[in-house]
């Protein structure tokens, strides 16, 4: 069994206050892999300490060098992407394929992205009279989740880096194999100590540390919405930033003229996306009542082409849950879905018997019932039957979430319904990811916005010089 011990503190892995450990197991196969330090509050208050003494020199650093130093830690990360990907997949259940192009490579093109926004990014301006200056915020917390380790570490740590913050992180529990290759990465290189550091443990020990202490100026979480709640109040006492992108229960609209065969194959690649551990998976599935038949006809097809087994094989498109709590939870959500009348439209049941597997399904049911409602963050698709695009509007917004939607059908039609779903993103007829556009949701989907220069000014605050008018002409 690994043992991943200590955090990364001030340029340094040292052991943790605490002797307790976390135990992690292999969700291809269910049995105990590895562990890790389950971190003490006195972990997290060493790490703001290191932060807080490393902020007015890095802050000061020329841009040029920060950027240098994200180049570096890119091109080590690069060194390590097949070692990355090969961990996510056996941490995380990604099957292999997505975890070498979504889990890896596509985090390491962002710091990229982040450092053509830096150079480019209009630093100060005049607005009549005034100089406004953009400057970091200061010390930043960032909670990252288990479901995208890699990925969400670089959409929080580079942008913030960049801005001339310091960092405190607090990855996931879940993934401490990814987390360590990251640390390596980052030891080698040669950012100043105390620039970033890394703290493992739970929540309540380490994370809601970070979110209170009064040395800390802005928490960046990504996580359920439930802890982003306790986060926001936790955080609310010191009056800091915050930037939270949370849960999702994001609709797929149909419309009546949209190319059906081509609709369901795409909105079923966006449910079934790292085994449905993703916050922006298209889960409810919105199509015409006049078309369900053939709905379930073409689901039953692509059900039928799903192979479903060991996230380290690359054959595989669906592997396991990261956990059994997260596996028992999913199939509780179903049997809960079914007990209120819903009905299995289309299921795949080849799946292992070791290990944390959910067998993908596709279930009609009603707007009202708890598989529309929840976010199941599993392999599981709702599909709902409506009589109107007016209607269709409707269920799509009926939501306490917006992060992210789905619009099928004529360009028009489609850049009309889409104007009128309440979510932070809509893609069109299956347009790809643009990691340049900002990324964040309404309602209990979050606060603020991640990727591209949107989420690169979350880590940067507002300064206005008032010049004498005889010297601002």
């Amino acid at each position: 069994m690994k043992l991943f011990a200590g955090n990364y503190i001030d340029g340094q892995w040292l052991p943790s206050a605490s002797d307790e450990h976390i135990e992690v197991a292999d969700p291809n196969t269910g049995l105990a892999c590895s562990r890790v330090t389950s971190g003490h509050e006195n972990d997290a208050l060493k790490a703001i300490e290191a932060a807080s003494a490393a902020f007015p020199a890095w802050s000061k650093t020329p841009l040029q060098e920060r950027i240098a130093a994200i180049q570096r830690l890119a091109g080590h990360l690069g060194d390590m992407a097949d070692d990355l990907a090969h961990c996510i997949a056996g941490e995380v259940g990604t099957p292999l394929k997505i975890a070498r192009i979504v889990q890896t490579l596509a985090p390491i093109q962002n710091c990229s992205n982040f450092i053509e926004i830096a150079g480019t990014f209009p630093w100060q301006r005049k607005i009549k009279h005034s100089m406004v200056l953009r400057e970091p915020v200061g010390v930043v917390a960032c909670i990252t989740p288990w479901n995208f380790p890699l990925h969400q570490i670089v959409l929080k740590i580079v942008p913030a880096l960049l801005c001339g913050n310091t960092v405190v992180l607090k990855p996931s529990e879940l993934t401490p194999g990814t987390t360590r290759l990251f640390g390596e990465a980052l030891h080698k290189s040669g950012l100043p100590p105390g620039v970033l550091n890394i703290v493992n443990g739970l929540g309540q020990n380490v994370g809601m540390p970070l979110a209170q202490s009064r040395a800390v100026h802005m928490v960046s979480f990504t996580g359920s919405t439930r802890t982003g709640q306790a986060i926001m109040q936790a955080a609310s006492a010191t009056i800091k930033k915050i930037s939270l992108e949370l849960g999702g229960k994001s609709p797929s609209v149909i419309l009546p003229g949209a190319d059906l065969q081509r609709a369901v194959k795409a909105t079923l690649g966006g449910c079934m996306l790292n085994n449905g551990q993703t916050c922006n998976a298209l889960t409810r599935m919105l199509v015409p009542a006049n078309r369900l038949d053939e709905t379930e006809a073409l689901l039953k097809a692509e059900f039928h082409k799903l192979a479903v087994g060991s996230s380290l094989d690359a054959a595989h498109r669906v592997g396991p849950l990261i956990s059994a709590a997260q596996q028992q939870r999913v199939r509780d959500l179903v049997q809960s879905g079914l007990d209120q009348g819903a009905s299995i439209l289309a299921k795949n049941d080849a799946i292992p018997h070791d290990g944390f597997f959910v067998a993908p399904m596709a279930l009609s049911v009603q707007p009202d019932n708890v598989l529309a409602r929840e976010e199941v963050f599993g392999p599981v698709l709702s599909v709902i039957a409506y009589q109107s695009v007016q209607e269709a509007i409707m269920l799509a917004n009926d939501t306490e979430y917006g992060l992210a939607a789905a619009v099928w059908g004529e360009r028009e039609e489609a850049l009309d319904a889409a104007r009128l779903i309440r979510a932070g993103q809509v893609d069109i007829n299956g347009a790809p990811f643009n990691p340049f556009a900002p990324f964040g949701g309404y309602g209990q989907s979050g606060i603020g916005r991640e990727g591209g220069e949107v989420g690169f000014e979350e880590f940067l605050e507002y300064k206005a010089i008032q010049l004498p008018l005889d010297a601002a002409e």
